[in-house]
């Protein structure tokens, strides 16, 4: 089953378009699960459990195992492969910013899909289609591109002018194109720019937004889903992270995590 068909088939299941960020600090973690073997698996474990009815998909950020090392890295693949394994038709994107020049994007890929087994990864499109394409070609997963970031500085240069048109605009006509070949391809667009939102869905009617900021980098929600939404009231993928992961520090984590996941899927079906 395909990226696209996983996530459909995920959002239809539970009436969500929810992304849940598995973004662990080990200093943020309950202190109850220090004691265990592998603490950041557990926590994780124990936040999917509580929350796989709720969600359209998983994030994991790499970034959030990388700097535990080896000992991280094993954890995050420990919890890819119990998504796969416990909840197999929920998709997993793997947030990582990926690319580089053509062979060693092809290794990117290789060890993004091959290795690590997710169902999509995020890219950053600086380099150009030769840097994008290793991903394309496995056409069964989701490749996602940066566009608009939602960080504050994302105008120093996605706001950028070539030839009367600003650069993230660029980005998604070039996307647009890559994904008329290739039909796999997914834009990130963050809810801290509804109006540039607005931009890019009246250019891409029917491709799919993973759309970070909501939550603690104050995006709206309200405007994201009236600037985002497809006509069939989906296209969106709307991540939060610490938000939910992190609503208590206490051994009711898990639940209290779920109240959260509770509480922003029917913030937003209520806008769908």
């Amino acid at each position: 089953m395909n990226f696209q068909t996983k996530l459909n088939t995920t959002i239809k299941k539970n009436n969500s378009l929810l992304c849940i960020g598995l973004d662990p600090e080990i200093e943020k973690l309950p202190k109850h699960l220090l004691k265990k073997a592998d603490p950041v698996f557990e926590f994780n474990k124990s936040i999917i459990d509580k929350t796989e009815d709720l969600v359209c998909t998983y994030k994991p950020n790499i970034a959030f195992y990388e700097a535990y090392g080896l000992t991280g890295l094993a954890s995050l693949k420990k919890t890819i492969d119990y998504i796969h394994s416990k909840y197999k038709e929920i998709p997993i994107i793997l947030d990582a910013k990926r690319a580089d020049i053509g062979n060693t994007a092809k290794m990117y890929a290789k060890a993004v899909f091959e290795y690590w087994n997710v169902d999509s990864i995020t890219l950053n499109p600086y380099l150009g289609f030769d840097a994008i394409e290793p991903f394309l070609e496995y056409k069964n997963k989701g490749i996602i591109v940066l566009c608009r970031t939602s960080n504050p500085s994302a105008s120093n240069f996605q706001d950028l002018k070539i030839n009367g048109k600003k650069l993230f605009v660029k980005v998604a006509e070039e996307v647009i194109k890559w994904n008329k070949k290739y039909r796999n391809c997914l834009i990130v667009i963050g809810s801290t720019w509804p109006e540039e939102m607005k931009i890019i869905r009246r250019m891409a009617e029917d491709m799919f937004f993973l759309v970070p900021g909501t939550g603690t980098q104050g995006g709206d929600l309200k405007k994201t889903l009236e600037s985002g939404l497809t006509k069939d009231k989906s296209g969106l993928i709307i991540n939060v992270s610490r938000g939910i992961i992190y609503a208590s520090n206490r051994k009711d984590f898990a639940e209290k995590a779920r109240q959260k996941a509770i509480e922003i899927r029917d913030e937003i079906n209520k806008y769908r």
